[in-house]
């Protein structure tokens, strides 16, 4: 049997998951990197604690990705099921929730009427759950697509600043780690934009911001243990 294609609604999750993923270990990973840092000049206990890090916050988006859609797709599961007995029991009623969905769109009460019918003529539970709840039958947000995507973003996100931090040349280590945040984080800013439709320069203005800030309480982290 040939699998349907995913929606835009499952993809944006995957993009989402990654986006944010990648964003967290940039922030995660450079705080560690600083405090660190700060204390010692050991390249070596730098890159065990960047790494050590690195793949926590990796784990740990992805558990957090893996818990927060298995609840959204239990709760569309759900919704649909509940719509699978109202059909049985209140089949009326569902007709007209159609077509007032019609009505609130422009549409004239008798045509509306005449497209709730039909539709729910061929396929009812598809037609409702669409209607209330803007779902595809079928189709639910994949946990796993959502987890692994945000490992995968994470660990690659959290790869920037170590790198920076541990491969470049000492004069060039703050200042490296510093650019290379500032620009993936502006980076993700972008993409979450993009994603979500929002404002561009507003959403990269603020990841930028608040990758600055997390360096410099980081930074003074260490500065107050060492």
């Amino acid at each position: 049997m040939k699998k349907s294609k995913r929606t835009m609604a499952e993809r944006s999750n995957t993009l989402r998951a990654a986006v944010l993923g990648s964003n967290d270990g940039i922030l995660t990973v450079v705080g560690v990197l600083f405090s660190v840092a700060v204390a010692t000049t050991n390249t070596f206990v730098i890159f065990v604690a960047g790494i050590s890090d690195l793949f926590a916050c990796a784990f740990s988006m992805a558990s957090g990705e893996f818990a927060s859609v298995s609840s959204q797709k239990d709760t569309e599961k759900s919704a649909v099921e509940k719509e699978r007995e109202l059909l049985k029991t209140n089949y009326d009623d569902q007709v007209a929730t159609v077509a007032s969905f019609y009505q609130e769109r422009g549409v004239t009460p008798e045509t509306s009427k005449e497209i709730a019918d039909e539709l729910m003529s061929k396929d009812p539970l598809k037609t409702i759950v669409r209607v209330k709840y803007d779902l595809e039958l079928g189709h639910y947000m994949s946990p796993w697509d959502a987890a692994f995507s945000s490992l995968i973003a994470a660990s690659l996100g959290g790869l920037f600043p170590l790198v920076a931090m541990t491969v470049l040349p000492t004069n060039w280590q703050w200042p490296g780690t510093i650019i290379a945040v500032i620009l993936s984080v502006g980076l993700t800013g972008y993409l979450s934009a993009k994603l979500g439709d929002g404002l561009v320069k507003t959403a990269i203005v603020r990841n930028v911001i608040v990758g600055i800030i997390t360096m410099i309480i980081h930074y003074s982290v260490g500065i107050l243990l060492k």
